[in-house]
């Protein structure tokens, strides 16, 4: 699990499967259930730092299917952990909440060891940023805080001072992000660890207006993030999404536009060559489980062969075509339930994504997605301009004030003020949470 760590934040990508190969052999030869679980859960991290969900999904089921019979708390608190941050990413907060409370309630019942101070760093910070997606950022801090005290990569720092930055007094925001730094220097290593700390702080140093030390803190990391492969793919468009930011604030539209174009890019191509490949290295792991399951048919067909021996053929073969019916009703109604969620999932995820683009498609694609919430809203003020209903919308999809800024190419404060409007436009009371306001609009 550490050398694992090491190889994922490395962006070592072909050790890590190699590695994972070998213990997954290993643990299959010595019937080792759960080893086998630990591989999986490895492999669908780095599945899901590619941003390649559909195959993060299966391994991520796999290594449940083994830990459901586990009564090893640590491995089940490793799992719910994980699967919660697969959950936030394709944005099922509800869900990811949910696990995070499985994984406390199993590392609360697991003996001190290194690798539960790393498992419970882990689900404090995690639980932060849940609370963050939540809006409630007292306990976002609170987590983040408890997160501080099990870590010495400087993780946390970054990530308090991104929070006090954006949510409270901006000179507090100083002491983390040095912290995070100095431990960051300290370690001297071009990882994940030091791709996230340089563009912390980054954002930082545009939150104060000194663009040059900005522009030298985001282009070093997105030296890392070539040089560690892009393993970690949400963390490019990041980058490049904040170098379009900070080129808009100085007036350099050149290089804005070709951020801009970049990030689309980014977006557009995320990593297909390396999709194609850790596919094609997952095919090991996930035809496991298919064997797994003919073995298990297999057995069953002989149970019912030897049961039923004694019937007569046209019994035996009534029996099976019934059998065979009732099962392939079943498995359409589960694959027509789980394509009509990847449907929606998809769908969610391309309106976000224009959003993001600033795109002018984005406020019809809405409006498919949310069939008659824009016309509920202008029932409420027909003067609504265009803009001010992809401001709504925007809204409701939980972007915030920071986020609308970026993608829009304003200010933070034009956006405050926008809000102000909306909230007399649409009569919102003062003490109701604009987010809210928009969630319980059906």
């Amino acid at each position: 699990m550490k050398k694992n760590e090491e190889l994922r934040l490395a962006g070592e990508y072909n050790s890590l499967v190699d590695l994972n190969k070998k213990y997954f052999k290993k643990a299959e030869k010595i019937g080792y259930e759960e080893g086998k679980a630990l591989c999986y859960i490895n492999l669908a991290r780095v599945n899901m730092s590619l941003e390649n969900y559909q195959k993060s999904n299966i391994l991520f089921n796999n290594a449940e299917t083994i830990l459901n019979n586990s009564d090893n708390p640590l491995h089940k608190a490793i799992f719910y952990n994980y699967f919660g941050r697969f959950n936030s990413e394709l944005r099922r907060i509800d869900k990811a909440f949910e696990y995070n409370k499985e994984a406390f309630n199993n590392i609360e019942k697991t003996k001190n060891s290194p690798l539960k101070k790393t498992v419970l760093y882990n689900i404090y910070l995690q639980q932060g940023d849940y609370y963050v997606q939540k809006k409630k950022t007292k306990e976002a801090l609170e987590y983040f805080h408890k997160a501080r005290m099990l870590d010495d990569t400087g993780i946390a720092d970054g990530v308090i001072c991104d929070y006090i930055y954006n949510y409270k007094n901006k000179d507090s925001a100083t002491k983390y992000i040095t912290r995070a730094y100095h431990k960051m220097s300290m370690s001297n290593k071009d990882d994940a660890i030091a791709l996230n700390i340089h563009t912390v702080m980054g954002e930082y140093y545009v939150a104060y207006g000194e663009y040059d030390k900005a522009e030298k803190e985001f282009l070093k990391a997105l030296e890392i993030d070539k040089k560690t492969n892009r393993i970690f793919a949400q963390y490019t468009k990041y980058i490049y999404n904040d170098l379009r930011s900070l080129y808009a604030l100085t007036g350099d539209k050149e290089k804005a536009y070709f951020y801009l174009h970049a990030y689309t890019e980014a977006k557009n191509k995320t990593n297909t060559a390396l999709l194609a490949t850790i596919n094609q290295d997952m095919e090991y792991f996930t035809s496991e489980a298919k064997t797994d399951t003919e073995q298990h048919r297999n057995k069953v067909q002989w149970v019912v062969f030897l049961s039923f021996a004694g019937l007569s053929l046209l019994a035996i073969y009534a029996w099976r075509i019934i059998n065979t019916l009732r099962k392939r009703k079943a498995a359409l109604k589960s694959e027509a339930e789980n394509l009509k969620n990847q449907i929606n999932d998809n769908r969610q995820e391309e309106i976000i994504e224009l959003a993001k683009r600033n795109d002018p498609e984005f406020l019809s694609s809405f409006k498919e997605g949310y069939p008659g919430y824009l016309d509920k809203l202008l029932a409420i003020n027909p003067s609504l301009e265009n803009s001010e209903l992809i401001f709504c919308a925007m809204l409701k999809l939980h972007f915030t004030s920071k986020e609308i800024a970026y993608y829009t190419l304003v200010q933070h404060r034009t956006i405050q003020q926008k809000k102000y409007r909306i909230r007399k436009k649409m009569n919102i009371p003062t003490e109701t949470d604009i987010y809210v306001f928009f969630d319980n609009i059906k």
